[in-house]
């Protein structure tokens, strides 16, 4: 098992506690050696970090910030399941970034959640990849990420 938890407190990182579904689910669900996650929206203490549509109310910018909470959702909510330190590697990425219209820069935004995992994980945080632009999420959250992880 690897000692991700040391190379979260050697980055700074601290994981969030779990956030509370907001509808009926759980936040990560285990079957055979993956773990899935719901989706994860930028919530801190509670709060979405950004409302809005990328590339309207919410620069590209601040939007990869709030994917890369995301990421630290939901690798809460794992963490919460099986322990970060049963991660073996990051399988897959699906972001979906709520999108004014002509906005196609979520790739970009996408990679708030890849760049983090990337620090946190190395080479076993390379993954494949899916990002979105929708109409609308959750709340007005401007970004919803998934996670699959391999333990």
């Amino acid at each position: 098992m690897a000692d991700w938890s040391a190379r979260l407190a050697e980055l700074g990182i601290e994981l969030p506690s779990v956030v509370p579904p907001l509808a009926a689910y759980i936040p990560a669900v285990q079957t055979g050696s993956l773990v899935y996650t719901s989706g994860q929206l930028p919530l801190v203490s509670g709060k979405l970090t950004h409302t809005g549509k990328v590339g309207a109310e919410v620069s590209a910018e601040d939007a990869a910030d709030a994917a890369r909470t995301c990421a630290l959702n939901a690798l809460a909510a794992i963490d919460s399941l099986v322990g970060i330190d049963s991660i073996k590697r990051v399988v897959k990425v699906v972001g979906f970034v709520a999108s004014a219209p002509g906005f196609t820069g979520q790739p970009g935004v996408v990679n708030g959640t890849s760049n983090v995992l990337g620090e946190i994980f190395g080479e076993a945080g390379r993954h494949a990849r899916s990002a979105v632009g929708v109409a609308e999420l959750p709340l007005g959250a401007p970004v919803e990420v998934e996670l699959i992880v391999e333990i």
